[in-house]
């Protein structure tokens, strides 16, 4: 899979790293702005909250096929072009769901918005190569942070914006924020030399050949998968815990609970110097074991309010260290081939998401809180015994 690649220039400010997390969390964001919005949509639509529920999984199964389909062709062609072109398109689908008329048509502009909401995986890599090498790992996990950011916050505001101006807004309000992003990526991405060309389907063969070739990235995979699904798990089940008695609480509250998971987000954002001091390993076992007692605390207390929310911000510390450690130490792996590494290991993550969030349902309805929580902790615990059994095998490269 190894072709040849040019040398990049060392050209990542400080302000190019935070428009590259700010412009990557925009576009993860719009994956979900309908999560808190599911009973509004099925309410003006008419259709029962069970089909609004297929929402949700179409735009992460639009955004799973951009990713293995899409992602790979930034080792190859000019992404000053590719990322802005990218957002456009974005900011075209949304305006396309805010106008929606019914339930399919919804159906298929989210679809659309999923394809073309990968540019943060685009920006990922590309802020390895042109960051440079004593700096690399703070300034992916900056631009990964992004992306939690966008993940937490699109969902913590969603529900206020609907409140105010009707779910229909929220999309027209998301397509003005990625066009504006998308007008500064433009003037900014610096233009680079490509690697040489290769046919496409030989690039998407490199995808598949990479797992095989490299048994440091099965493992990374499977943690990835993991960690992933404890935090759908855990995001889904909450939104359950806190509609039902005791809490009760609107969507507009359960979207505000996201604020402190943001707020978890922030303290891990500085997590990728411990790769740079050759730490990562360690650190990825830390946030297995954080995340852990996150879980065990929220397993046992989830009627006590401050414990869920200290547990919801050990937790968004512990996973955003374990998802962002991973990322990097993925993408070091073969630097030749950044965007496709990183599509693969976005692909497991996702699957691992998936996994978590189909269980959420069924747990929930078999066994409550406890099946689902207790579920998610026993995830973080596998996770955490992989990493004790093959972390000698995972070690960073000095």
């Amino acid at each position: 899979m190894t072709r040849k690649m040019p040398v990049i220039a060392t050209n990542m400010s400080g302000a190019l790293t935070l428009l590259f997390a700010l412009s990557g969390g925009v576009a993860v964001g719009n994956l979900y702005w309908a999560q808190p919005l599911l009973g509004t949509i099925g309410t003006d639509l008419g259709v029962s909250t069970g089909l609004t529920g297929l929402l949700v999984t179409t735009v992460q199964i639009g955004y799973a096929l951009g990713v293995f389909f899409l992602v790979p062709l930034g080792d190859t062609v000019q992404r000053r072009r590719m990322i802005p072109l990218m957002m456009l398109v974005s900011a075209v689908a949304l305006i396309a769901t805010a106008l929606a008329p019914n339930f399919a048509v919804l159906l298929i502009a989210l679809f659309a918005v999923g394809v073309s909401s990968i540019t943060g995986q685009i920006l990922t890599p590309l802020a390895g190569d042109l960051a440079q090498p004593e700096r690399r790992g703070r300034t992916v996990s900056m631009v990964a942070s992004g992306l939690m950011f966008g993940i937490l916050i699109s969902r913590a505001i969603s529900g206020l914006i609907a409140d105010v101006a009707g779910w229909r807004t929220v999309f027209f309000f998301a397509a003005a924020l990625t066009i504006v992003f998308a007008i500064l990526l433009a003037r900014s991405v610096p233009t680079l030399e490509v690697g040489d060309r290769v046919r496409y389907l030989a690039l998407l063969r490199s995808v598949l050949g990479a797992v095989v070739e490299y048994p440091r990235l099965r493992i990374f995979i499977v943690l990835g998968a993991c960690i992933m699904s404890v935090f759908t798990l855990l995001w889904t089940g909450l939104t359950f815990l806190l509609s039902a008695a005791p809490y009760e609480f609107s969507v507009t509250q359960i979207g505000l609970v996201s604020l402190i998971g943001v707020v978890g987000a922030l303290a891990a954002q500085n997590v990728g110097r411990f790769y740079d001091r050759g730490w990562a390993t360690r650190t990825i076992g830390a946030g297995f074991a954080v995340t852990l007692i996150a879980m065990l605390l929220i397993l046992f207390s989830s009627e006590n309010f401050a414990v869920v929310l200290i547990a919801v911000a050990l937790s968004s510390i512990g996973i955003q260290s374990v998802l962002v450690l991973v990322q990097t130490s993925v993408m070091a792996i073969n630097p030749e081939a950044r965007s496709c590494l990183n599509t693969v290991i976005v692909v497991g993550n996702f699957i691992g998401g998936a996994i978590g969030s189909s269980l959420a349902v069924f747990l929930w309805q078999a066994g409550g809180w406890f099946a689902l929580s207790g579920s998610a902790t026993a995830i973080a615990l596998l996770g955490s015994v992989i990493w004790l059994v093959c972390r000698q095998r995972i070690r960073q490269p000095l």
